[in-house]
């Protein structure tokens, strides 16, 4: 993070496409379109950007002072679904003779183009504005050379032809563009695919994020790609099972298989004694979440499946792939990560998360709320990651 010192010199110099300054403590359009395009970092310097509130545009402080009501409003925008994918930002308060001053220090994405309420904010100098058709492609064509991460990768030996273009055009664009920007778009089919991560115009082929998404056939190139679900009637893996189904095609439509068939298979709602208020045995947040949660986080170079397996006494969900980047055993799930960034904004924008890092929180809420035992989560493996829900008594 900045130093005061440093602050100090930033504030002597004129606003430029690494620095933006305002006395607005409320202006949460601003903020974020400011954060959006210090993340997309068009220029390419490689730097953070720096949204300072609380100082007019020659430097000098306005007399303010931050409370930390005003510092969580402006680091919210990491995690509040808002700007995807989200960025990495931190937030500090400097303490002048003449006021106080918030500093929102934002780092580069290494995966734009990153997007605000659905539009790509960007800023040259002293402009800021939504990007256009070439700076879309700009940002599209850097992210090859800094991505990452497995989703982002192109997937090499597919086309255009492996994907389900009518899915992405009626299903996932309405949902991921703001709507004047989808009204005035003109652009060819490649360029929209890759300003949303799915294809690589470099390699000129979808990544595998495109293929997971959309593909009509994902599993001839990703053969991991599916769920498996088993109905166990004991209560281990060695017992008969009464049913079986597997979650195969493009997650677009399979996300929402899945939350329909945790619904109607799943979830019982039974009926304690008469007149009493019907309970879950499984309260359905809990499941959807960390079902989400493994589908999103698993290791697709894995050929095995993300496993949803139902005992007579619990449930238990399985991914390839454990705790990723930020997060480790002892800092779980205070600490989170993304190993597929770009599938964890598609799921995003589907609608199928609400935020971001929220997820294994909200299922851990679910259940308590419900009256169920807390989760028991086998975290410490290189490899996979487990999660066991036990049946509400």
């Amino acid at each position: 993070m900045i130093t005061l010192e440093e602050l100090s010199k930033l504030l002597t110099q004129l606003e430029q496409d690494r620095i933006e300054k305002t006395i607005s403590r409320n202006d949460s359009e601003k903020f974020g379109e400011a954060i959006c395009s210090f993340a997309n970092d068009l220029s390419n310097h490689k730097l953070p950007g720096y949204l300072i509130v609380g100082v007019n545009d020659d430097g000098t402080r306005a007399g303010m002072k931050m409370d930390e009501q005003q510092l969580q409003t402006l680091l919210n925008f990491r995690t509040d679904g808002r700007i995807v994918p989200p960025p990495a930002l931190t937030v500090a308060k400097f303490a002048f003779s003449d006021g106080e001053v918030a500093v929102v220090e934002v780092q580069p994405h290494f995966l734009p183009p990153v997007r605000f309420k659905g539009k790509v904010c960007v800023r040259v100098g002293p402009r800021k504005d939504t990007a256009n058709e070439a700076e879309e492609r700009i940002l599209s064509e850097k992210r090859s050379a800094f991505a990452r991460t497995f989703d982002a990768f192109p997937c090499k030996g597919s086309t255009l032809d492996d994907i389900s273009i009518e899915l992405f055009k009626i299903r996932y664009l309405p949902s991921a563009i703001d709507a004047d920007a989808l009204t005035e778009n003109n652009r060819e089919i490649k360029q929209q695919l890759a300003s949303l991560k799915f294809y690589d115009l470099k390699e000129d082929c979808p990544t595998y994020a495109g293929i997971i998404m959309f593909g009509n056939n994902p599993r001839f190139f990703i053969p991991g790609a599916y769920v498996q679900y088993v109905r166990f009637t004991g209560d281990d893996e060695s017992s008969d099972f009464d049913f079986e189904y597997r979650f195969d095609g493009d997650l677009t439509t399979q996300l929402g298989e899945m939350e329909s068939f945790i619904k109607s298979t799943i979830v019982k709602m039974v009926l304690p004694e008469l007149g009493g208020d019907y309970i879950s045995r499984y309260p359905l947040r809990a499941i959807r979440e960390l079902l989400f949660n493994a589908v999103i986080h698993k290791d697709y170079q894995s050929n095995a499946p993300v496993k949803l397996y139902e005992f007579s006494d619990r449930i238990e969900i399985s991914n390839a792939g454990g705790l990723f980047g930020k997060a480790r055993p002892e800092n779980f799930p205070d600490e989170n990560d993304y190993r597929n960034p770009a599938l964890a904004e598609a799921a995003k924008n589907l609608g199928f998360m609400n935020a971001f890092n929220i997820g294994v929180k909200a299922a851990m809420s679910a259940l308590q709320k419900n009256g169920s035992p807390p989760p028991e989560f086998i975290k410490d493996q290189p490899t996979t990651f487990l999660v066991k829900i036990f049946k509400k008594p």
